[in-house]
């Protein structure tokens, strides 16, 4: 145990040496595993994605391959994991634009962030994200140097294959409806889909193959995550991209669709042993539509009861 801890000090102090010891404060650069990645870059690569998601659900509602109400019924059944009770009454097309934006959001947040994308193998990818949290769990310096590394040698993109199984494993009904058939007889799913999975991988890389800001002592790792739908707002972890109105007059109103993840940065306290809890900063808030927003009709998909929120009020934050 005392030779074990003696490599771990070396080693921290080799990370430290390697990344300059936080001196190095120029623009990130390009080379995975190698560079840093600030809060700019985050941003800026964030709203590539979010255009991306956007342009297609507004597309995927203008020609839908179902009726309104069918596409409805199969993100809301991806949403919550099980079928709703199909309404009768017409979906405006803006609420199912929101839908599939929600559920985007889910699948590359689940599928691709909040899992190690390493290998073309799903079931690789898992263990080599349990691999990482058991390292980050007993020393965040030694999960760090492991994933830069491990990400050097990652797949170079999402390739439609990949990018079906994520799908199929995430939104597995909205899969099923979208998918196309490919040149081999097979199923695939449209080129946007590909496209967008596809960034989100190149957004992921950026996020987990980048080294510290901090010169090695304060090791992070990135998680996703997307409020369920119909929890209550909360101003620490969304940013509404549109008025409510009811909360200009103090009433309570809900998540009615996520259109886009919010980010968090899961970090340890310097010197902490492995009973500490993680520390998680909001880097990026979630986008957000609220219930009223999108009209009275989304009040009968708000869940009863459910999980709390991902991040607790009391934990950091930044914005």
């Amino acid at each position: 145990m005392e030779q074990q801890e003696q490599q771990i000090a070396l080693l921290r102090e080799r990370v430290i040496r390697l990344e300059g010891g936080g001196d190095d404060v120029g623009p990130a650069k390009s080379s995975m595993g190698n560079s840093s990645v600030d809060d700019f870059s985050i941003k800026n690569a964030g709203a590539n994605l979010e255009r991306l998601i956007n342009r297609w659900a507004a597309d995927t509602v203008r020609t839908p391959p179902a009726t309104l109400n069918v596409l409805r019924d199969a993100a809301l059944s991806d949403i919550f994991g099980n079928a709703p009770d199909g309404a009768d009454a017409a979906t405006p097309p803006g609420v199912v634009q929101a839908l599939l934006r929600h559920a985007m959001s889910e699948s590359i947040s689940e599928g691709i962030i909040n899992c190690l994308i390493v290998t073309n193998s799903s079931e690789a990818n898992v263990q080599l994200t349990r691999i990482h949290e058991h390292l980050f769990a007993r020393d965040p310096t030694v999960a760090c140097v492991w994933r830069r590394q491990t990400y050097t040698a990652a797949v170079e993109s999402c390739t439609p294959e990949m990018s079906l199984t994520i799908m199929a494993d995430t939104i597995p009904t909205l899969t099923r409806l979208l998918s196309i058939n490919g040149p081999d007889g097979g199923k695939t799913p449209p080129p946007t889909c590909t496209q967008i999975l596809d960034n989100a991988y190149a957004f992921s890389r950026m996020l987990h193959g980048s080294k510290s800001t901090s010169g090695g002592t304060t090791d992070a790792f990135y998680r996703a995550f997307v409020p369920e739908l119909g929890s209550v707002l909360h101003p620490r972890q969304i940013e509404l991209i549109k008025r409510c109105l009811m909360s200009e007059r103090g009433e309570t109103d809900r998540v009615g669709a996520c259109v886009f993840p919010g980010l968090v940065k899961v970090s340890r306290p310097t010197g902490a042993g492995p009973s500490a809890e993680d520390v998680q900063t909001v880097v990026r808030r979630a986008q957000v539509m609220c219930q009223c927003a999108l009209g009275h009709q989304q009040a009968q998909y708000q869940p009863q009861g459910g999980p709390p929120p991902p991040i607790d009020n009391n934990e950091a934050y930044m914005y």
